[in-house]
């Protein structure tokens, strides 16, 4: 290595010379430093310059025997001595400036003014050996040689960077990391290869190493000045971000407590305006838009009804049965609040969203009766979400309406009222709340409470499922008349998990009740289709067999299909009773009353074992037909059954004949056709991927991983409204699917009673056997044929 240093000396030093140059130029254009340090850096790097230079130089002249290299070699060398230690003063300076400015010491360590004072002994020694001979001489040749005193020039340099790193290693906390190493290489590089350069005659690695650590001290500078910057940057960033915040916050909360004001005049309104936000918000994510549309979104949905504080407290009083002149004056609204939120300039989405958000997608909105598209898209957002709010919220003149309501309300006014594509996103919402809600056993709860007079208070329902549940509370007496105080309970079916007695909440939540059942042998059948006590037990108090502590009560209840099996076990009385309910389609539940008593310390819980009950009533059939090419099939609830599976063909035809069930009354009650694949051809079965759902009451389902499916649904003007097309289904008509299958493309059309499906399926996976089957919720299928 030393040899290739040794060949290529000079060239090495004349590009150091070169890059020193350089950064002295860069030194003095760069504006990132303060003038002192930027002073002592340019300095530096000259010196280092002119070190190597006249290092150079003396190599060049040596042995040179004219006038010239006579000079040269003499004055070169002796700069060569003088500039070394010249680098070691520059560089205490440069340490002093740090220090001086970066601590908070009032004076500097007395060992910097050492190092400084060593250094220019160090200069003066060098011009006293030009002239005695000392550290070098030249001999007839003009050539250097050591002289006595040789090593004594390396004290100096090895000493005061070591004095010096003493102190950077005290002050380094003052230093940045790429500074602090920066400070180490300095000193120490130079004095490892000043102690080899002791054993290497002939090659200045020391002064080369000097020259090499001082450019690299600039680099290092501009390193940690520009991690420096970027930090501050960065602090700048995180203060406007929390500024932003703050902002945000502010106006936050400067935006809710307007609303909270306005909803003040109306006890029905409070909280809507969030609700609607929050769901306005959820829309925006699912259409895809960016986090600074959906907040925006929020705060206009928030705002949109600010201008219900310019309409007259009778108006809002009378929303229940308003007159002519109030509905006119409610059309106001959104002018009211346009003219409001237009003071917000920097927002004008926010006026903008509140005046267009009354409008219909079918023009017969207001204010100015827009229609499809030429509304803006903001507000066609908020007119869904405030629409669900409205519908699933208690009103002045309504109670709130349950889930599926609003469900069929957005089918229904799918192109109508709402944007079509946004009613399809709202729908999705509601399928991912509503299954949320119901297929989480944890969420069955049941408060205390008190019955004075009987069927007072009922519990919510605890869903009776194809398992066993055992259900414990205490029954606690509370003022009974002559003695009587008795639990009950009530078997019902209700969409809200609800009993109901009023004939409105009746028909809104499709309440019927089966039966009620005390823990004697009291009970009353009422809708169920048959019921049989199997086991009827009375316990002796005094006994040694007792029903356990005097206010304990407990049912074991599981449901098989439409048969419900119930044990009751209270302080006197235990029983077991089969209840046959009028089909499968729908649910049960049980509610808890009582009479003259208290209820409390409810507990429900899952029993491990099979449901296996005996039955005592025939089920209902509605597929007892003649059968054609496959199996008839009746589907009690969504996609409780299917048929079997076709085989897609290139050209393909199911014809069928559907019934509604009795229980139906939603427009999704219809048949479903299903594309998909498994191993054995069945719904469902091993390997199971579906890759289509189409109801043919216009809903596709198209979100799927193996498949990519796109739509084209038209109501034709020969559609009858959606009341006549529930009683057709219940009446029962013809359906025709064509399939048409090429490769892995599979085009579905069908049209019942107006409504034209043509959807597109592209299966994804591969798979080339790929099945239909139809299915759907409460509907009987039969008569199948396949061409």
């Amino acid at each position: 290595m030393f040899e290739i240093i040794r060949a290529h000396q000079l060239n090495i030093m004349l590009f150091l010379c070169g890059s020193c140059g350089v950064l002295v130029f860069l030194l003095i254009a760069t504006r990132f430093l303060d003038k002192r340090r930027k002073f002592i850096l340019i300095h530096l790097e000259l010196i280092a310059l002119a070190l190597i230079f006249f290092d150079r130089l003396a190599y060049i002249y040596a042995g040179d025997v004219s006038r010239t290299g006579f000079y040269m070699v003499r004055i070169s060398n002796f700069l060569v001595y003088f500039l070394t230690s010249g680098l070691i003063c520059i560089f205490n300076l440069y340490l002093t400036d740090w220090i001086g400015r970066e601590s908070s010491r009032d004076s500097l360590p007395k060992r910097l003014k050492a190092a400084g004072i060593l250094s220019a002994l160090g200069m003066v020694m060098a011009v006293l050996s030009a002239f005695t001979g000392f550290y070098y001489y030249f001999d007839e040749t003009n050539r250097y040689h050591r002289g006595s005193g040789f090593l004594i020039a390396y004290i100096i340099p090895v000493i005061c960077p070591i004095i010096q790193f003493t102190v950077v290693r005290q002050y380094r906390r003052i230093f940045g990391k790429l500074i602090y190493t920066s400070l180490v290489l300095y000193i120490f590089v130079p004095i490892a290869c000043g102690i080899i350069q002791i054993f290497t005659y002939g090659i200045s690695i020391t002064n080369m190493a000097m020259v090499l650590v001082t450019i690299g001290m600039y680099l290092f500078t501009y390193l940690d000045i520009n991690n420096t910057v970027e930090h501050a940057h960065e602090i700048e960033i995180q203060n406007m971000q929390g500024e932003k915040k703050r902002m945000q916050r502010l106006f936050d909360q400067t935006a809710t407590a307007f609303v909270s004001a306005v909803e003040k005049r109306d006890d029905f309104s409070r909280g809507k305006a969030v609700k609607v936000a929050d769901i306005s918000k959820k829309i925006a994510k699912l259409s895809g838009k960016d986090d600074d549309y959906c907040e925006q979104i929020y705060y206009a949905a928030l705002l949109h009804d600010v201008g219900m504080i310019g309409i007259p407290d009778s108006v809002i009083e009378n929303g229940a049965n308003p007159t002519k002149q109030d509905r006119e004056l409610l059309k106001q609204k959104p002018v009211i609040g346009k003219e409001i939120l237009s003071n917000i300039t920097e927002y004008p989405y926010l006026s903008q969203a509140a005046y267009y958000s009354n409008e219909k997608y079918n023009g017969t909105g207001y204010p100015e009766g827009l229609k499809g598209d030429d509304i803006p898209e903001m507000a066609r957002m908020i007119a869904v979400a405030d629409a669900y709010v409205t519908m699933t919220t208690k009103q002045r003149d309504s109670d709130a309406q349950p889930f599926y309501i609003a469900r069929e309300e957005f089918i229904k006014g799918s192109g109508e009222e709402y944007d079509p594509d946004l009613s399809k996103i709202m729908v999705k919402i509601i399928d991912s709340d509503s299954t949320g809600e119901t297929k989480e056993d944890e969420k069955e709860e049941v408060k205390d409470f008190s019955c004075s007079k009987y069927r007072e208070n009922i519990s919510s329902g605890i869903a009776v499922e194809n398992c066993i549940k055992r259900i414990g509370f205490e029954c606690i007496p509370e003022d009974p008349v002559d003695g009587f105080s008795e639990p009950a309970i009530v078997l019902f079916d209700s969409s809200d998990k609800r009993v109901h007695s009023d004939e409105k909440t009746i028909e809104e939540y499709l309440y019927i009740e089966y039966a009620e059942i005390w823990f004697d042998d009291h009970m009353v059948i009422t809708e169920a289709k048959k019921a049989e006590v199997t086991g009827l037990s009375h316990f002796d108090k005094d006994g040694d067999e007792t029903g356990g502590n005097e206010n304990t009560y407990e049912i074991t209840a599981s449901r098989d299909e439409d048969h419900i099996k119930l044990e009751m076990k209270g302080p006197e009385c235990g029983k077991e009773i089969i209840i046959a309910l009028p089909d499968r389609t729908r649910w049960s539940y049980i509610g808890l009353t009582g009479e003259h008593c208290r209820i409390k310390n409810v507990t429900i819980e899952r029993v491990e074992g099979t449901v296996d009950i005996p039955r005592i009533a025939k089920g209902i059939s509605y597929i007892d037909h003649m059968e054609s090419d496959i199996p008839n099939v009746q589907v009690d609830g969504t996609r409780t059954a299917s048929t079997e599976g076709i085989v897609l063909k290139d050209r393909l035809k199911i014809i069928f004949h559907t019934m509604s069930l009795p229980s139906a009354n939603l427009v999704w009650h219809c048949p479903y056709i299903v594309l998909y694949y498994s191993d054995d051809g069945s719904v469902y079965g091993d390997g199971y991927r579906e890759y289509s759902l189409i109801k043919i009451n216009g809903e596709i389902d198209d979100s799927n991983e193996f498949a990519d499916n796109s739509a084209k649904v038209k109501r034709k003007d020969e559609f009858p409204g959606w009341d006549t097309w529930k009683e057709s289904n219940r009446e029962g008509m013809e359906c025709e699917i064509s399939v048409i299958k090429k490769d892995n493309r599979i085009v579905i059309k069908t049209e019942n009673l107006g409504i034209n499906i043509e959807s597109t399926t592209v299966v994804k996976d591969g798979k080339d056997t790929i099945y239909a089957a139809i299915t759907g919720d409460q509907v009987a299928l039969t008569d199948i044929r396949i061409g």
